[in-house]
């Protein structure tokens, strides 16, 4: 990986610092699609959408399941503050898909009472989860 291009990348969940090192691009889903950064980018903060998270170091790639939560872009670093993120290995398949199937059950019902927004979040998270086990 070479120095120049490398910046600080920083995941943090209410539960654990999740990773904190070198990276030289991050990719994601915001609110507003998915992004790719680099070292210089143009500051900002964004809304993390549920999605594979990609990390760039050198020749190696690192794909995690990441949910919802801010990032917040600097020119040297990235920080993102995440409600929760897993790595594959991490993940119960059998789990992510009965929530699947729960999500969809709920999405396709026609009670009143259900909250299609938390049904579809959900939803996203699930199969966001199965999708990072290929």
């Amino acid at each position: 990986m070479e120095e120049g291009k490398k910046f600080k990348c920083k995941i943090i969940t209410p539960e654990r610092l999740f990773f904190d090192e070198d990276i030289e691009m991050v990719e994601f889903n915001t609110s507003e699609g998915e992004v790719g950064i680099y070292k210089n980018h143009v500051p900002m903060t964004m809304i993390i959408a549920p999605g594979v998270l990609t990390l760039h170091q050198g020749e190696v790639k690192r794909e995690a399941a990441l949910h919802s939560g801010f990032v917040q872009i600097l020119e040297d670093s990235v920080t993102i503050l995440a409600e929760a993120v897993e790595w594959p290995e991490e993940i119960d398949r059998k789990r992510a898909e009965e929530a699947k199937k729960r999500a969809e059950e709920r999405l396709h019902s026609n009670d009143e009472k259900i909250d299609q927004l938390r049904a579809q979040t959900a939803l996203m998270r699930a199969v966001c989860r199965i999708n990072i086990l290929k």
